[in-house]
C-alpha cells in the first residue's frame, strides 16, 4: 500500500480563536516498499501526519488515500473500513515500552491480534503470538513472563510484536531508537530491516537522528511548520545541509565530514552512509587525489 496526501490540512482546536495549524497543504507520496524517513524539528507536524495514516486523526481538509482506502475529507469511513485500515497500518509510538499493560507478554501481544480477529481460535491466537515474538527475536519461553521483567530493548521488541501480530502492510514508528544506547539502536534497526524484508512491505520512521535516517532510509521527507519542504533520497536531502540548518535541523556526521573535506578542496561523492563515506575517502586516499 502506498500513501498519497494532497493538500492535507489539520488544525488543533479548530473552532477556537487560538487554533493551531499543525498541517499546511501537505503533499506527499510514500511509495509501497520503501523504508521512509520523516524528519523535522519539534512541532513541525510529523506526528500529526503519521496519525492521519492510521485514521487516529480524521482528515479535516484535503485528500488522503492509503492503499485502496480513501479517507479524505467528505469520504464515508464506516467502522468496518477503519478497522480494516488499522489492521494494515500499525503504529508504534515513541517509548512504546511504557504502553505495555497486560500481566504477561503473551496477553499483551495477543491483544492486538484479537482486536482485529474476533473469531480467532485459541490455536490461531497462539500461532500468531509466537510467530510475532519470533519475528522480533524473542523466544517463546518469555511469553509467560511479565513485560516489566524485561530490559528496555526487549520491552520495545514486545511492543513491536504487539503491532506486527496483525500482519500490517505499513509499519510506522515514532522515534524508534529514542533512549537506546548505540548497540541497542543498531540491533533495533537491524530488526526493522529484517521485518521489512520478510514481513512488512513499507516502514515509516519519524526520527530526530539524522545518522539513523541516512543509514537506513530509502526516501526522506522534511517537515517544517506543518509543511513538507523537501523530499528525496537521503543523498539528495542531506546534500542540502545549509537549507536543513536554516530549518533548525542537524545533518549526519558523514555530511559534516563531507562539507569539511570540501572546504579543504577534497570532494567526496557519497550517499552519506558510513560504509560508503569511508569507502569513498579510502579511494581518494589511495589515488593520491
Amino acid at each position: 500500500m502506498r500513501v498519497v496526501a494532497e493538500k492535507l490540512n489539520f488544525y488543533y482546536d479548530r473552532k477556537s480563536k487560538n487554533k493551531v495549524r499543525a498541517l499546511a497543504d501537505v503533499d506527499l507520496v510514500i511509495p509501497e516498499g520503501s523504508f521512509f524517513g520523516i524528519i523535522g524539528h519539534t512541532g513541525s507536524g510529523k506526528s500529526t501526519f503519521i496519525q492521519h495514516i492510521d485514521a487516529l486523526i480524521p482528515v479535516q481538509e484535503g485528500k488522503l488515500v492509503v492503499g485502496n482506502y480513501d479517507i479524505s475529507k467528505g469520504k464515508k469511513a464506516d467502522k468496518k473500513m477503519l478497522k480494516e485500515l488499522r489492521s494494515k497500518t500499525g503504529i508504534v509510538f515513541q517509548y512504546p515500552e511504557y504502553q505495555l499493560f497486560a500481566e504477561t507478554i503473551y496477553q499483551d501481544v495477543a491483544f492486538g491480534f484479537k482486536n482485529f480477529n474476533k473469531d480467532a481460535t485459541d490455536e490461531e491466537v497462539k500461532n500468531a503470538v509466537y510467530g510475532a515474538l519470533a519475528l522480533v527475536g524473542l523466544d517463546a519461553s518469555v511469553a509467560a513472563r511479565s513485560p516489566f521483567e524485561l530490559s528496555g530493548g526487549q520491552k520495545r521488541r514486545v511492543a513491536i510484536a504487539g503491532v506486527i501480530v496483525s500482519k500490517p502492510e505499513i509499519l510506522i514508528l515514532d522515534e524508534p531508537v529514542a533512549g537506546l544506547d548505540p548497540l541497542g539502536k543498531k540491533e533495533l534497526m537491524t530488526l526493522l530491516h529484517a521485518i521489512h524484508e520478510r514481513y512488512v512491505k513499507t516502514i515509516v520512521i519519524v526520527s530526530h537522528d539524522m545518522d539513523e535516517v541516512a543509514e537506513n532510509c530509502t526516501d526522506v521527507a522534511v517537515f517544517s511548520e506543518g509543511r513538507v519542504v523537501m523530499t528525496g533520497t537521503p543523498q539528495e536531502v542531506f546534500s542540502r545541509a545549509e537549507e536543513l540548518e536554516k530549518l533548525r535541523l542537524d545533518v549526519p556526521v558523514t555530511a559534516k565530514l563531507t562539507a569539511a573535506l570540501k572546504g579543504c578542496g577534497v570532494n567526496v561523492a557519497t550517499n552519506y552512509t558510513m560504509d560508503d563515506f569511508v569507502s569513498k575517502v579510502a579511494e581518494i586516499y589511495k589515488s593520491g587525489r
